[in-house]
């Protein structure tokens, strides 16, 4: 069995990378004033040229920009859409009592609509820096992040007084122009970052989604719908795959629970390519969810964590790749990270060096449970 030479890879990621200490400089002094917003992307630059020969050199076919031009992975590119505004970000009291500051809240506040091409000018950097044989892969935030957080108070009512169908409609065709422009600059592999189907495996934020009119049973079914919308927008030869987290902010998560509140819809419903899924620890429940997963779709077992820097071992990867295997063909499985090792601009609390280790361990294990192309 090869490893397979469209994406989504039997060893494959999800994406984001622990900024350089030069750019979080550098980004620093351009918040304020100290530098311009051009000098600020020419060290943006450089960072990514660095980290596009790192992943190269590791032997990762699947290449990503890090990240490196966002600062949270859904605000930055959410914000650029016509009628969605943002705020600043926040203080929060977690559950553990520590403080943090929250990402900026998103609000719908006019008709949602595609007014530029948002990842268009950085994939084509990007796709300079790729060697040959190099798959470039962007990854947006899920269309659902419109949605979730505020529910029916964050989406105007002036502008959509029923959600069904016009914002549903309005947010996928934004969406599919989005990805028509990438598929124009010659990306053929992009990622929907989804936090909030793995949030309803969560018994307390089903609750939190029940106090915001929603029904919890309901919205995943509802997400299916959504998605593939923008999915039927999606360009011939592109691979469009979802990635769910529970959250990744300086190693701490935000949510716990199995996938089967949502598995049904997720896997079973949504006209999707792949699934990079987190199961790196107890949180993420078994692998029986993995029945519903169709023929010909792939998921992505996220078994290495980025959230610490102990590494895992092959044989217990092995023994897990077996366990999942029970529930889904071996050939419709292939192995990655849990999650990236930076989804905000502040980064997991694991060294530089470790993310290394976490993707080389990945690709051996997957070319010892694959064989080689």
């Amino acid at each position: 069995m090869s490893l397979p030479l469209n994406p989504p890879f039997r060893a494959d990621h999800v994406g984001s990378f622990l900024r350089p200490a030069y750019l979080l400089d550098a980004r620093e002094r351009r918040a304020k004033g100290e530098i311009t917003a051009e000098e600020l992307r020419r060290v943006e630059d450089r960072a990514i040229a660095e980290i596009v020969k790192f992943q190269e050199d590791v032997g990762l076919k699947s290449i990503t920009d890090g990240e490196f031009r966002r600062t949270y992975f859904h605000v930055d590119f959410l914000r650029q859409l016509g009628g969605v505004s943002s705020g600043e970000p926040v203080a929060v009291q977690r559950p553990d009592g520590k403080a943090e500051l929250a990402p900026p809240v998103i609000t719908v506040v006019d008709k949602v609509r595609h007014v530029a091409d948002i990842q268009r000018a950085d994939f084509e950097y990007l796709q300079s820096q790729l060697a040959p044989g190099s798959v470039g892969k962007v990854a947006i935030p899920s269309p659902t992040m419109l949605h979730f957080r505020g529910g029916r108070a964050g989406i105007s009512a002036q502008h959509y007084p029923e959600l069904e169908p016009d914002f549903y409609d309005d947010v996928a065709r934004a969406y599919g122009d989005e990805l028509k422009s990438l598929a124009a600059a010659g990306c053929r592999y992009v990622q929907l970052d989804d936090t909030n189907l793995a949030y309803l495996c969560d018994a307390r934020m089903r609750a939190a989604a029940t106090s915001r009119g929603d029904d919890p049973d309901e919205l995943p079914h509802r997400y299916a719908r959504f998605i593939n919308k923008v999915a039927a927008y999606k360009p011939e030869g592109m691979v469009l795959a979802i990635h769910l987290c529970r959250g990744n902010f300086k190693s701490t998560f935000a949510a716990s629970g199995g996938y089967e509140p949502v598995a049904e819809a997720l896997l079973a419903e949504m006209d999707l390519d792949a699934y990079f899924l987190e199961y790196d620890d107890d949180r993420s429940g078994d692998f029986r969810p993995l029945r519903f997963l169709p023929k010909g779709k792939i998921a992505v077992l996220g078994l290495v964590s980025t959230k610490f820097g102990e590494l895992e071992t092959k044989d217990d990867l092995k023994r897990r790749i077996d366990e999942a295997a029970r529930y889904a063909p071996l050939e419709q499985l292939a192995l990655s990270p849990q999650c990236g090792f930076a989804s905000t601009v502040h980064g997991n609390d694991i060294a530089v060096a470790a993310q290394r280790d976490k993707l080389k361990l990945v690709l051996d294990t997957a070319r010892e449970v694959w064989g080689d192309a």
